[in-house]
């Protein structure tokens, strides 16, 4: 790794692919469902968690992973498939097996795995695929992560729910067991955390909620936070806190001409200092079914917030060049780290 973050975008499509490399992405993530996975579990026993047709969120084709193939070699921007799932049934597990191992077969080497008992499959089987583990995956602390170690690990995704304090707790453990094992600053655990789009009331391993065609997806409900106090619920204070940070439309004057606002629906670029302090190495910048023009300008704006923030001798003046320059008629105000 080196000093600087790499941002790891959402790609709904091969036709993304080489204009978000020219925005300035360094790395991708996208699903891959076989249609005759999809023809034969439908959307109640999902590949990845997002089951959708209507728009482009996922490859579904063989002969779009050739071709984006061919795509990684010429620009050398690598892309990771999602396998997110909290679980499957067990005969579907050597289904992903075979899957995984003709996507190998083509260049395809890194995967975000959120199950636990799909680690162990590919382990025993012997397939030796990258694995980043999914931030679907659930609780991350040092304990949570010695236990995965068992495992060929690169990367670790934090979650939408991690704290700086508890990203860099995590990250000094792993820190000092890579010193202690010899293994080079370079060479050690990437970590990735959310930086922009689609924050969630949920933790994605608590969620049992499908993200299909045919239902509304329920992170896109109405909700209120409360507090929970001898079996009721106290909901009047938090209700209007709920209202001022997040049921408030952001000032209409803060969208451009084509009405798109950098982080509308979750933005964490204003703690992009706090981030590299705790030690993240790569930013995830979901988007996946997004409209395409609004995701090329919010890598562009990410990219311009990292330039900004290798200007920056303090936090301060980060925050101050940050606003001023991404956000000059103001922003969504819906941050991920308070």
């Amino acid at each position: 790794m080196d000093n600087g973050m790499k941002i790891t975008a959402g790609l709904g499509s091969i036709d993304e692919y080489e204009r978000f490399v020219q925005a300035g992405a360094d790395e991708f993530f996208c699903g891959y469902v076989p249609f005759s996975w999809a023809e034969k579990y439908g959307t109640v026993m999902p590949l990845n968690r997002r089951e959708v047709l209507c728009c482009n969120v996922q490859l579904g084709a063989y002969s779009e992973l050739e071709i984006l193939s061919r795509m990684v070699k010429k620009y050398k921007k690598p892309v990771h498939l999602t396998f997110n799932s909290l679980y499957y049934l067990p005969e579907q597990y050597p289904e992903i097996g075979d899957i995984i191992e003709k996507c190998m077969g083509i260049g395809f080497r890194s995967y975000i795995i959120a199950d636990p008992a799909l680690l162990v499959y590919l382990k025993n089987r012997g397939i030796s695929c990258e694995i980043h583990l999914s931030g679907e995956t659930g609780e991350v602390n040092s304990e949570m992560l010695k236990m995965f170690r068992r495992f060929p690990l690169k990367r670790l995704i934090f979650h939408r729910k991690n704290t700086f304090r508890d990203m860099q707790s995590v990250i000094a453990s792993q820190r000092e067991v890579e010193k202690q094992a010899g293994i080079r600053p370079e060479a050690g655990m990437e970590l990735e955390a959310f930086v922009l789009n689609e924050m969630c009331q949920f933790t994605g391993a608590f969620c049992n909620s499908l993200h299909c065609d045919e239902m509304g997806y329920l992170c896109r409900v109405s909700y209120w936070l409360g507090t929970v106090r001898n079996g009721d619920a106290v909901p009047e204070k938090i209700m209007a806190l709920q209202e001022q940070a997040w049921d408030q439309e952001p000032d209409l004057k803060a969208y451009d001409e084509s009405g798109y606002l950098c982080g509308e629906t979750g933005c964490g670029l204003c703690a992009l200092y706090q981030l590299k302090q705790a030690g993240i190495t790569h930013l995830k910048l979901v988007g996946r079914g997004n409209y395409v023009d609004h995701m090329e300008k919010d890598i562009r704006n990410l990219r311009k917030a990292l330039e900004i923030l290798d200007a920056a001798e303090n936090e301060r003046e980060f925050k101050y060049t940050l606003k001023r320059t991404v956000f000059p008629a103001g922003c969504s105000g819906r941050c991920y780290y308070q």
